[in-house]
């Protein structure tokens, strides 16, 4: 960005920066009454439970600003809440959006940020109804809290699989955490070589699923048309092998899963073969796939397998006897969590 269009962002003050950025603000749902512009918002879900939770995201911790486009870093960090709330069984309507900014960041950056953060809430019809902007002394600080609704106490949890269901992943996985590899290899070439010109071998499949990640929203749709209700569900932002750990200690049950059925993208694969990586490796261990894992009752079955979205890649056991896989050569092991630890 040329330094003739730099408009410094404490030339605006903090109202003045505010009403910048929620200018072009849409309301999508009728349960938004009040939004934007006064000391809190009203929201009314007519009858319905409401699902809230918030993520934070660090420069440095959570993203790297030397390969991830602001436009796509906005978009990812709304993503990244309205998979919380279809991880719920609920649907998304509000969100709040708090940042902390450095002097670093000039007025036009944050317009790009802000881009990618309504394109997110126009493809998910959800509204942005308000938030804080403050001073950061180092860094990009997010901090994003989302709301949503869910018919009353048809909400899914962690801790309610049965014995006997079926375990089941929504899309592909490993493909944000091979998109990693590939990007911080570049910017390792990059800072010994400032010339260089980044090579990202037309692997857009891998970084587009770590750059800009979509929210399941069409498999709660598909629940809902189908009368299909989870025993238990949560999102998969840490890795499949931590996520199913966390499912089966909360539901106090144990469980089998066979490695010739996790769901890979063959463009995952040959990405990782370049790495001389095991696909599944990253898909039990790599985070940041934002798809959904959940339990069914085997008499679901057939519902599920009209969705081509979803893969059965196993089953809940008896919780003595551990969560297991089973590798294709037919061995079994005990399923560890190597997933991303951020307080590491």
């Amino acid at each position: 960005m040329s330094e003739q269009t730099r408009t410094e962002i404490g030339s605006l003050g903090e109202f003045g920066l505010i009403d910048h950025l929620t200018r072009n603000i849409e309301i999508h749902n009728a349960s938004t009454i009040l939004g934007v512009g006064d000391d809190a918002a009203v929201i009314d879900h007519f009858g319905k439970q409401t699902v809230v939770s918030t993520d934070l995201l660090l420069e440095g911790v959570h993203f790297d600003l030397a390969y991830t486009p602001l436009k796509h870093l906005g978009y990812k960090a709304v993503i990244v809440n309205l998979s919380d709330i279809y991880a719920m069984n609920a649907i998304p309507t509000q969100i709040t959006m708090s940042l902390g900014i450095s002097n670093r960041f000039s007025l036009e950056a944050l317009d790009e940020f802000y881009e990618g953060v309504y394109a997110a809430c126009n493809r998910y019809q959800v509204d942005l109804i308000g938030g804080d902007t403050t001073t950061s002394q180092k860094g990009f600080v997010i901090s994003v809290t989302a709301i949503g609704e869910v018919a009353p106490d048809k909400f899914v949890k962690r801790s309610t699989a049965q014995k006997g269901d079926l375990l089941c992943v929504s899309g592909d996985l490993g493909g944000a955490y091979v998109g990693l590899l590939f990007l911080e290899r570049e910017k390792r070439i990059f800072i010994e070589s400032p010339g260089v010109q980044p090579d990202l071998e037309n692997e857009t499949y891998v970084i587009g699923r770590l750059l800009k990640p979509e929210a399941r929203k069409d498999i709660v749709e598909f629940f809902a048309e189908k009368e299909i209700t989870p025993t238990s569900m949560m999102d998969i932002s840490d890795g499949l092998s931590s996520e199913i750990l966390h499912l089966c200690k909360n539901s106090n049950l144990g469980c089998v899963l066979y490695e010739e059925k996790i769901p890979v993208e063959e463009a995952m694969k040959t990405a990782a073969f370049k790495f001389e990586i095991d696909p599944t490796a990253c898909a039990l261990s790599g985070g940041e796939d934002y798809e959904l894992l959940f339990t069914i009752p085997q008499a679901d079955y057939d519902k599920l397998v009209l969705n081509e979205q979803i893969s059965v890649i196993g089953y809940m056991t008896e919780p003595e006897k551990g969560a297991n896989i089973i590798t294709k050569g037919g061995g079994t092991h005990a399923i560890t969590a190597q997933g991303w630890n951020p307080l590491k």
